[in-house]
């Protein structure tokens, strides 16, 4: 076997994660697949280059004198690729390419650009991945990323992005069954729903760790089902699941959707950009955008209320560089 980039690059995810599991999430890959490829890695090469621990990985000193040299390598590598489709990026011509995690505000904010930019082409991807999105973006081949943080997982954003808050701290409501039980009061406490099954989707990045670490808090330690959010709005209508959800999720008549008592769960909302992108544009349309939603959404728009409406809703200029 001949050493490829991309084995290099497994490397060094482990050399900077510190065990195997951290890597493989990082990666994309699961664990039995790194576990596999470091394997033949050191196979290949006749050597140990990491000792494994009930504490993680640790390179061996041949590990270290490996990693010396992979890091320029897998960092040359980088560049030249994002150099590249930067470059190919420019060639395509004009327009505005978007990206997205999932948001309700998206078709309002899409509308209200091709709206304000009649002359732009304006190109979308969405992606569970926030993190994913700013590398798009870092690498040109996107020009702004509409993103959430969840509480206690801060993003890994690379270098050179320009950012606004939307919102600094959005609170995560819970969906349920019409006929919870819980359903039947207007704010609903984490303990009367620590024995119902939680729906979360762990490609989500911080999704998992800050549900985890919000229901650890609450000492409880309900059953977890692990799937994308559009499996689990079915077993919701069921009374198989609940799970936690956007303020601004639309009405159903199947569905209750409850804010939490203390709201537990939040995210900042935030929008990256690349260097020559019109962030004040963008940023301008995006709130209007959310603020729909946001006062259409009952349950929601109720909270909002009760907080004092510019809470959550005076969405001001606040700018951060990276």
């Amino acid at each position: 076997m001949e050493l490829e980039v991309r084995h290099l690059r497994a490397l060094c995810a482990i050399a900077d994660a510190g065990s195997l599991h951290k890597a493989a999430r990082q990666l994309g890959v699961s664990q039995p697949s790194l576990t596999t490829q470091l394997r033949r890695i050191e196979n290949s090469l006749g050597a140990e280059l990491f000792s494994r621990g009930r504490t993680g990985c640790r390179p061996t000193p041949l590990g270290r004198s490996l990693l010396s040299r992979a890091r320029p390598l897998v960092a040359d590598m980088a560049a030249l690729v994002t150099e590249t489709r930067a470059a190919a990026a420019r060639a395509d011509g004009p327009g505005l390419r978007v990206g997205s995690t999932a948001s309700r505000a998206l078709p309002g904010w899409l509308r209200r650009l091709r709206q304000r930019l009649p002359d732009t082409d304006v190109g979308l991807r969405v992606d569970v991945s926030a993190n994913a999105l700013l590398r798009t973006v870092a690498a040109g081949q996107l020009d702004v990323a509409f993103v959430h943080e969840v509480e206690g997982c801060p993003l890994r954003v690379p270098e050179g992005l320009t950012g606004r808050i939307l919102v600094d701290r959005e609170p995560q409501f819970i969906s349920m069954a019409h006929d919870h039980p819980a359903a039947a009061r207007p704010v609903v406490d984490l303990a009367d729903l620590a024995a119902d099954h939680w729906m979360v989707d762990p490609t989500v990045d911080g999704e998992w760790d800050g549900l985890r670490r919000v229901l650890d808090a609450a000492g409880i330690d309900p059953p977890l089902l692990h799937g994308d959010y559009h499996t689990a709005a079915s077993l919701i209508v069921l009374g198989e699941a609940v799970a936690p959800c956007q303020p601004t999720s639309g009405p159903r008549e199947d569905m209750a959707i409850r804010p939490l008592r203390g709201d537990p769960l939040g995210v900042r909302l935030l929008l990256y950009a690349r260097p020559g992108a019109p962030l004040d544009v963008l940023y301008a349309e995006l709130a209007a955008a959310y603020r729909e939603v946001a006062l259409r959404a009952a349950p929601y728009r109720e909270w909002l209320r009760r907080q004092g409406e510019t809470a959550m809703l005076s969405v001001g200029p606040c700018m951060m560089t990276v």
